[in-house]
């Protein structure tokens, strides 16, 4: 379909449904952060064991499946490789509910990571093709609430579920939640026209991986942002995965006194810190991550028309204003005090998504937009998920001896040294989006 006569009704119905899809890419990506307590438990997994599982098992295929399934998805339908994804993704989730051991739950987890390598790509393409250049950034943002959306509903469903049901009965409710999604979605999204809102910049015959590469070489602010979002994600996927844990080892006894004004129906008599710690950080991740992320994309489309560099330079400045939060948060007496730094913090460290995910859709042709985000992802995703975790869940066990369990506290503080480094990234790559910039206006 020609995107540029779709009604604003239908825009706004696009942009919900690839909304909710991304939001169940994140629930099922990032329930295992609330879910490692009781998991380390029962299956009796060191601090390093859960990392893996929850970042390298996942980030394997996911990012080493993303640039050939964008390939494809510059090719043919976008929707439908979408569609496949999230059955993928969801069934390989549920599947998680039955894993008796770490090898298994490692196997079921590379399974969701090879679901949701097609997720994300396509639907920045898809984005593009149904927005004009001065509304994407915007759009992009509005789309990537899907992240502390999807993260706080995975977090406080696993919080919920396991407090009722037990954590396998959590990773089997969510998987098939996403699955009844799947038709739905196919169903009611009609694949747009490539570059209809381009003019003569467009090009719709397919690029060939040689092409995108080419290209790519030739724009070093596509590695600066790349470098930079990956180092920002290396904390930012570390948090999600460890700050659950890190309240209830560390804030355990306090979290039900902070809580002491809910009503008693919401939390059952058997209730443990696990589920306090649930209903803390997915507060934290919706409300702090809603507002960065809005902040950062209505900025960059404010100023990003007139001035590209703003779409580095605003994440930049975002990231050296999370310094003081991240160091009040980590270093917290109390939950009174934790919270509001953890939320600014929270607020600040998605300022880059509207931004950066929109200069991506500049700094290329429309035929190599998938193929580009997904070089993007496989950048951001190998560093962030699969060192992040890893390295936070690494440096803990090597402090136990010393802190106990007070380890994970001091091993999140030393991550703070990769919210510096991407924004002196992000400082250094903003002069050149100008030169780079490779689509312009219709």
């Amino acid at each position: 379909m020609n995107a540029t006569t779709a009604s604003p009704l239908y825009r706004g119905y696009v942009l919900f449904i690839l909304v909710v899809v991304y939001t169940f890419n994140f629930i099922d990506r990032q329930i295992v952060g609330i879910l490692a307590v009781p998991i380390k438990s029962d299956l009796a997994l060191s601090d390093t064991q859960l990392s893996l599982m929850g970042g390298l098992a996942f980030a394997l295929f996911y990012t080493f499946l993303g640039i050939p399934i964008a390939m494809l998805a510059d090719r043919t339908s976008r929707t439908w490789i979408m569609t496949a994804a999230l059955a993928i993704w969801s069934a390989m989730t549920a599947a998680c509910g039955f894993a008796q051991n770490f090898l298994q739950l490692f196997l079921a987890r590379l399974g969701v990571g090879v679901g949701e390598a097609g997720g994300v790509a396509p639907a920045y393409s898809l984005i593009a093709d149904y927005f004009p250049p001065e509304k994407r950034a915007r759009a992009l943002s509005i789309y990537s609430f899907g992240i502390p959306i999807g993260s706080a509903l995975g977090i406080l469903l696993g919080g919920v579920l396991t407090s009722y049901l037990g954590w396998r009965s959590a990773f089997l409710i969510v998987g098939l939640m996403g699955l009844a999604i799947a038709p739905v979605f196919r169903l009611t999204l009609r694949e747009p026209e490539r570059g209809g809102f381009d003019g003569a910049a467009a090009q719709t015959a397919p690029a060939k991986i040689s092409d995108v590469v080419a290209a790519l070489v030739q724009k070093p602010s596509f590695w600066g942002l790349s470098l930079g979002a990956a180092s920002s994600s290396m904390m930012g996927y570390g948090l999600i995965f460890w700050l659950p844990s890190f309240f209830v080892r560390s804030f355990g006894d306090a979290l039900p006194g902070f809580f002491a004004w809910m009503p008693a129906f919401l939390i059952p008599a058997n209730a443990g810190p696990l589920l306090y710690a649930s209903y803390f950080y997915a507060t934290i991740l919706l409300l702090g991550g809603v507002v960065g992320i809005w902040v950062g994309g209505a900025t960059a489309d404010r100023y990003g028309p007139s001035r590209k560099s703003a779409y580095a330079l605003v994440p930049a400045a975002a990231f050296i204003a999370t310094i003081p939060f991240f160091i009040t948060g980590v270093l917290a007496p109390s939950l009174w005090v934790a919270f509001p730094a953890f939320l600014a913090l929270q607020a600040l460290s998605l300022v880059w998504l509207g931004p950066v995910l929109s200069a991506f859709q500049h700094l290329v042709q429309p035929n190599m937009r998938a193929t580009a985000s997904a070089v993007f992802l496989f950048v951001n995703n190998l560093i962030g998920i699969g060192l992040g975790n890893l390295a936070i869940g690494a440096i803990s066990d090597s402090l136990k001896a010393v802190y106990g369990d007070e380890s994970l506290r001091y091993a999140i503080l030393a991550g703070i040294v990769f919210y510096v480094i991407a924004a002196v990234l992000f400082f250094i790559t903003a002069p050149r989006l100008k030169k780079d910039w490779a689509v312009q206006e219709a």
